[in-house]
């Protein structure tokens, strides 16, 4: 399955006094690329109060600062799938070029009832197609 990758708009308000993406955003621009893909993987319909995901760990890797004007591309990868949990791992390029590469840690929950459950069927055969494909 290819999804293509989230192309993005740096914003004014994303910079920092030093002209670049202040680090904070860049969880943001991770956050953006997941919803991208979700929404490609399990349709816009999907019911996130009972088949949802919690963020459980974020980590950045700074490698080149973005400035206002780049054009910065998000790739999402899937790095491993448990029973209630998976790892993604993201780049973000400009020009072919890797700028930042990040990971996420997220648990499947049902807000509902308040727990973890275990990764949704269609989820799992989503995530699954994305840890087989190579960009």
């Amino acid at each position: 399955m290819f999804i293509p990758p989230l192309k993005i708009q740096v914003r004014f308000s994303d910079l920092d006094i030093l002209g670049h993406v202040n680090n904070v955003i860049y969880l943001s621009y991770f956050e953006m690329a997941r919803i991208h893909y979700f929404t490609a993987l399990v349709g816009p319909n999907w019911d996130w109060l009972k088949e949802g995901v919690v963020l459980v760990k974020n980590d950045v890797e700074y490698h080149i600062p973005i400035l206002l004007h780049d054009e910065p591309t998000i790739f999402l990868f899937v790095k491993e799938i448990g029973n209630k949990s998976f790892s993604l791992t993201y780049q973000i390029m400009i020009n072919d070029k890797q700028y930042t590469t990040g990971g996420s840690t997220l648990v499947c929950f049902n807000s509902t009832i308040q727990k973890a459950i275990a990764i949704p069927p269609i989820m799992r055969e989503g995530l699954s197609k994305l840890k087989q494909d190579e960009y």
